[in-house]
């Protein structure tokens, strides 16, 4: 990998020059941006800066150089983890909300990595240590199923499955508004947003196809929310949060895609936002087939994670 260059324009002033990177662009941790601004690359306004807490001013440009990327030290963590299927080959695990799915550079902790290197014996490095098992991701705040690879042999069939779309991925969101539509489908190309490196978009320079279809299960009139039953036919980053922002139905709790608690309507809404700090998002269902046997898989989460599972029943 040879290094890259990031230009970003600011939006806000007086926020310090650290925060701001790990804002724009949350790949890496702000301790991974303090270190690469006392090493002098990152300009502002063309001008060198080694000061982390430096305040910056509105519409200010910042370019950011990132190294070549070096191999991560890794560790295998004890950190609790739910399987619900396993063999020689792979195992299908629950991602809780809030953990990250594989190791960068100034955040090597607290990963699924680290968990599947402790509790699996064997674990497939096709993709190197740091992405040890690592297929498919999901968000840092979604929760949900995946699978991993146990073996190289596992690794590379389930990712020539991911590749050819023939792996069913299944997600349930409550979203602000009511869906009029019992079934729909979104195709709207999406890519890295010109505006802000930190999200994805429609205006891009480099749209890439994006497919979702959903169905509408339920309508709560009177709390101005809606519960849909997600299929995607692409796997694009953030695709499902981007499109639904996109037909004017945000995630709830999806502030960085355009959810403002404002457009709740109830005090049980209001109050479900502020007990659940992810996105209401969960990955409940996969469907594939096994990578040695080519036997059809179809592995379903028992209930969705809480506080989602109770406030379903309650609304």
């Amino acid at each position: 990998m040879e290094r890259e260059e990031l230009v970003f324009k600011t939006e806000e002033k007086g926020i310090r020059l650290d925060q701001f990177l790990a804002k724009a662009y949350p790949e890496f941790s702000r301790s991974y941006y303090q270190k690469l601004i006392k090493d002098g690359l990152v300009y502002v306004d063309e001008k060198q800066t080694k000061k982390p807490s430096a305040k910056l001013k509105e519409n200010q440009s910042i370019r950011l150089i990132i190294p070549p990327a070096q191999s991560l030290d890794v560790k295998p963590e004890n950190i609790p983890l739910e399987i619900h299927y396993e063999d020689q080959d792979i195992a299908v695990i629950y991602k809780p909300p809030g953990m990250v799915v594989h190791p960068s550079p100034g955040h090597t902790s607290g990963t699924l990595v680290n968990a599947l290197l402790y509790h699996f014996e064997n674990v497939s490095q096709y993709g190197g240590r740091e992405r040890a098992g690592i297929v498919h991701r999901l968000d840092k705040d979604t929760a949900g199923l995946m699978v991993v690879a146990k073996s190289e042999f596992a690794h590379k069939e389930l990712q020539k499955q991911f590749q050819e779309r023939t792996v069913d991925k299944r997600y349930k969101a409550i979203v602000v508004g009511i869906v009029q539509k019992d079934l729909g489908m979104i195709d709207l190309p999406i890519g890295r947003s010109i505006y802000n490196r930190q999200k994805m978009g429609t205006v891009s320079t480099n749209l890439r196809d994006a497919l979702t279809e959903y169905w509408t299960e339920k309508r709560w009139e009177n709390h101005n929310l809606s519960l849909v039953d997600i299929k995607l036919h692409t796997g694009r980053t953030h695709q499902i949060r981007v499109h639904f922002s996109q037909i004017g139905h945000p995630l709830l709790n999806d502030r960085v895609y355009g959810f403002k608690k404002s457009s709740l309507k109830s005090e049980i809404s209001r109050k479900f936002s502020e007990e659940m700090n992810f996105h209401a998002l969960v990955a409940y269902r996969l469907s594939f087939k096994h990578p040695r046997t080519g036997e059809k898989l179809d592995i379903q989460l028992k209930k969705l994670p809480e506080p989602i599972e109770s406030y379903i029943s309650i609304l």
